[in-house]
């Protein structure tokens, strides 16, 4: 039995190894091994989907996967080769019959590729037939199972409206966050929210006494107004108002939505942010997030409208709801805003930090070379291929300004691969402006311990000038 088990292991991810790093490499090195011939039928001799990185990729995965099995490394390529023969010999006869590249044909698609490897492992551990046609009808069941999963849920436009390019590492990441809301399945996919932050680190505040000090401490939230100068800012631009929300997670605390409603009604500006992150935890449904932006939007009164980008804690699904309340989101896209004849352009990107759905290249695509860019992002990580683009100010949030912070040692943790020194406020990347937002709301546990919430104003100047940073609640 356990040997029958090291060999399913091991030929289900020679199977999955080349469409996985077809995935992981897209169109990188994917010239098709029939090199496009066709077949005296006309047809093509494989097909597009069969290529040396894949074929090349799947012996490395069974000279690689097999000897930590304990296998021979011989036999573990013999396997490996053979495998891929099988594979391709099931292409070949499903070009013959008609089917397209990429068409899952049940027994065709896995028997060859199943079997063949029998030819050196059944007389090398003397194995009967009837233990190899009942490894092939297992293993095919399997690998037919896979694949529909991985082409029929993981490669695949979840609806309709779905704004994400399909990228298999974003989709597995999307089904563990916004589809698996059933306990206790969503707690153990996502246990560093569910069970450490929420259940663990809340006891322990809770037991050393400080844990309503900390709900109190994250309801105080204070109105931040940072102006920067560009001697390239048009000059009709001079004094606008960026109203910039990060990391509301309104949804996390009560209270919260009207303490940011009372900023907001009193802070006027041109146009609102929205920074990524306006649900409280990293699973589960977002209907709780959405009814408080709800409430929240009708507050927010701008005459160039409210743009948004996701961030690690936010569901796709949320970008058509909020549409319907007025929210543009920019998902690797630019927005050029105008006044007076003069346009600057808003560039947001999706998130980089968890999903891993930042494309900076189609962000920028079509933005006009040596004009004045506003780039946001929901984290900081990706200011180095940022600084690259030339944005003339780079927005974000995500770490909360740190959130609970020791005297003299600062942030326990930010969260972010960025360095410290972009955690919070104004800060400059080799002539790259940026300012990080500290946040409105709070993540994991509903606590704050020496930082503040914010509600963030930003203001461009025209001219140079050092940044000027004002900070208070609304009288």
């Amino acid at each position: 039995m356990l040997l029958f088990l090291k060999l399913l292991i091991l030929l289900w991810l020679v199977n999955f190894a080349p469409p996985v790093i077809a995935v992981v490499f897209e169109s990188r090195c994917d010239r098709p091994l029939d090199r496009g011939l066709l077949w005296r039928d006309g047809r093509p001799l494989l097909g597009r989907n069969k290529t040396l990185r894949g074929v090349l990729g799947a012996i490395a995965v069974a000279g690689l996967i097999g000897s930590i099995l304990g296998f021979p490394f011989w036999l573990c390529l013999g396997v490996g080769v053979l495998s891929m023969l099988g594979d391709l010999f099931s292409s070949f006869l499903k070009r013959r019959l008609s089917f397209t590249s990429g068409d899952t044909v049940p027994g065709l698609d896995q028997i060859p590729e199943g079997l063949a490897p029998f030819c050196i492992i059944a007389p090398y551990y003397s194995l009967t037939l009837e233990y190899v046609l009942v490894f092939g009808v297992v293993f095919g069941i399997g690998a037919y199972l896979g694949s529909i999963f991985l082409y029929k849920v993981i490669l695949k436009k979840p609806f309709e409206a779905y704004p994400r390019k399909i990228r298999a590492l974003t989709r597995v990441r999307e089904l563990v966050s916004c589809k698996i809301t059933s306990k206790p399945f969503s707690h153990l996919l996502n246990f560093e929210d569910a069970v450490y932050y929420r259940m663990f680190m809340k006891t322990v505040f809770k037991t050393i006494g400080i844990y309503d000090r900390g709900k109190q401490n994250a309801l105080v939230v204070e109105k931040r107004e940072v102006s920067f100068h560009f001697s390239d800012l048009p000059a009709a631009f001079d004094g606008y108002r960026i109203l910039f929300l990060s990391d509301l997670h309104l949804d996390g605390l009560p209270g919260l939505t009207e303490r940011a409603v009372e900023i907001i009604r009193r802070t006027p500006a041109d146009l609102c942010i929205l920074g990524g992150d306006l649900r409280m935890e990293t699973y589960g449904p977002f209907t709780p997030a959405l009814e408080q932006m709800r409430l929240l939007l009708p507050e927010i009164l701008v005459k160039d409208g409210i743009l948004g980008v996701l961030g690690n804690h936010d569901c796709p699904e949320i970008v058509e709801s909020l549409k319907e309340l007025g929210v543009k989101f920019l998902l690797n896209e630019s927005l050029p805003l105008d006044r007076d004849g003069e346009r600057i352009w808003i560039v947001g990107s999706d998130d980089c930090h968890y999903f891993k759905a930042h494309d900076l290249e189609a962000a920028f695509r079509g933005v006009p070379k040596e004009t004045f860019t506003i780039f946001v992002s929901h984290s900081s990580e990706v200011y180095k291929e940022a600084l690259s683009y030339g944005p003339n100010l780079f927005l974000c949030g995500h770490t909360h300004g740190g959130q609970i912070l020791l005297p003299r040692v600062g942030a326990i943790f930010t969260h972010s691969k960025a360095p410290r020194a972009f955690c919070q406020g104004a800060w400059n990347f080799r002539g790259m402006p940026g300012y990080t937002s500290a946040g409105v709301g709070v993540s994991g546990v509903p606590v704050r311990f020496n930082s503040k919430g914010e509600v963030t104003v930003i203001v461009l100047r025209r001219g140079n000038g050092k940044v000027r940073e004002a900070r208070g609640e609304p009288g």
